[in-house]
């Protein structure tokens, strides 16, 4: 399986970008980054010792996707993978569709794989067209009132069939604590509609269609125990919820979906070998976080745009958004992300991004492969719209126009560029560009001086809304 590759060229440039000088400067530092993460951090997470400043140290993502292959070899069924197989495909038998409930990280990373690995339309096809794979939504990530209500109406009126499965839904319900305002209030909602919609099969199949991933003990996991769910999944100990895409937060709902989890995990496995061992020169983590470091560090680029030339990734881009803004903005510190789609934005943000205040890199992710036949502009007797010269010329012809285009429209008016190149579109990739900006993460973290992990701005705002509600 081939890598994800970074091109740094579009920056490299001493009128608007960094130098070779500046970003051969930076090995050291980030070097001794990588030997921290690799190294250091796995020996102080097993320890009782670990320093006030590194706490929380939610490193175990790193090593996970590892842990998870090796269970599954040594255990298969009785493995975490074993068991959300089997779930999964009793989901899969049972139920038409199946409502994802969970707020940040609890479903962002879910909702990615989804958009980026299942036809675009795959809640509109047939349940044939989708392989039995139940329609999935995603909810308990606000408090819309008028939102709540379509998807219980939507989840009400069942699939398009006649068949039992046809009018049954699931729910998957994520949160590490289950203390969480907005997917409680959802769950116990959704719940309710669930419970009055088996009516009195209820005492018999509920347990069966409640899927909860949560940690060892809290509300949320009382409460699956009071229902009776058969299998309750594990928020891991150690991986924090923007961090938890390659545990079972984001592999449930991928299982149910059909993806392969297990080339998603290998995914992560080789770009965690690749982390580890290849040169600075040639390391895609390393080189990635030293051109943006630098451009913000030199060239005051304090917001990190993530132009995304594939609809299908739009919500990889707003899954990192979180991801880059929870874990490095503390202290006064670290870029702000954005997420945009081209050619879409072009016609939306460009004018201000190529001509307005010049405080942005933008880091270009771009799908080499299309999964599907390159679509034709095509030849027309009605040439009114003056297209026939380019009759002969492809979708993915005009996209990589647009791309080499915008990067030179940037460049001539001094704004850096990168390139992340991704061979294709499936899990396998996924699961490396996952890893990557993860890791990516948390060494730009350490250069930072911040901790990557634990968001205590996001803390506040629950305490204030709580209190509002007239709680304690």
């Amino acid at each position: 399986m081939s890598l994800l590759r970074f091109d740094p060229s579009g920056a490299m440039n001493a009128d608007y970008g960094i130098t070779e000088q500046q970003l051969s400067g930076a090995s050291d530092a980030l070097l001794e980054a990588r030997r921290e993460m690799v190294e250091v951090d796995p020996v102080a997470y097993q320890s009782d010792d670990v320093p006030a400043e590194k706490q929380p140290l939610d490193a175990r993502f790193f090593w996970l996707p590892d842990e998870l292959l090796k269970e599954y070899e040594d255990q298969r069924a009785k493995s975490q993978l074993g068991r959300l197989f089997k779930v999964a495909g009793r989901l899969q038998d049972q139920v038409d569709a199946v409502a994802v409930l969970g707020i940040g990280g609890s479903y962002m990373g879910a909702r990615a794989m989804m958009e980026a690995c299942c036809d675009p339309y795959h809640n509109e096809l047939t349940r044939a067209a989708r392989g039995s794979k139940p329609r999935v939504y995603f909810e308990g990530n606000n408090v819309d009132n008028d939102a709540s209500s379509a998807l219980l109406s939507r989840l009400a009126a069942g699939g398009y069939g006649d068949t039992g499965a046809e009018n049954e839904f699931g729910l998957v319900v994520i949160s590490k604590s289950g203390g969480t305002m907005e997917t409680a209030v959802a769950f116990r909602q959704f719940l309710s509609a669930l419970e009055a919609q088996l009516g009195d099969r209820a005492s018999d199949r509920l347990g069966q269609l409640v899927v909860p991933v949560t940690g060892r003990s809290g509300k949320l996991f009382d409460l699956a125990k009071a229902i009776g769910c058969d299998e309750i999944f594990e928020v891991p100990d150690g991986v924090g919820g923007r961090f938890s895409v390659l545990s079972p937060v984001g592999l449930a709902p991928a299982a149910v979906l059909g993806l392969d989890c297990m080339q998603l995990l290998q995914g992560a496995v080789a770009m965690n070998e690749h982390f580890k061992t290849a040169p600075f020169e040639e390391n895609v983590v390393l080189q990635y976080v030293a051109v943006n470091h630098l451009l913000a560090q030199h060239r005051d680029k304090s917001i990190r745009v993530l132009s995304v030339w594939s609809k299908a990734l739009e919500s990889v881009g707003l899954w990192y958004d979180q991801l880059l803004a929870e874990s490095n903005g503390k202290d006064g510190k670290g870029v702000t992300p954005l997420t945009t789609v081209n050619t879409r934005d072009l016609h939306s943000r460009h004018q201000q991004h190529q001509q307005g205040a010049n405080d942005k890199v933008f880091n270009n992710l771009i799908v080499q492969s299309e999964r599907t036949d390159p679509l034709p502009v095509g030849a027309s007797d009605r040439n009114q719209d003056g297209l026939n010269d380019i009759a002969e010329k492809t979708l993915p012809d005009i996209m990589s126009a647009a791309i080499q285009g915008t990067n030179e429209a940037l460049h001539t008016d001094g704004r850096p560029t990168t390139d992340i190149l991704l061979p294709r579109i499936d899990t396998h990739v996924l699961g490396q560009l996952f890893q990557m900006l993860m890791i990516a993460t948390v060494v730009e973290g350490r250069l930072l001086g911040v901790n990557p992990y634990g968001q205590p701005g996001v803390e506040q705002y629950k305490v204030n809304m709580n209190r509002n509600l007239g709680r304690g």
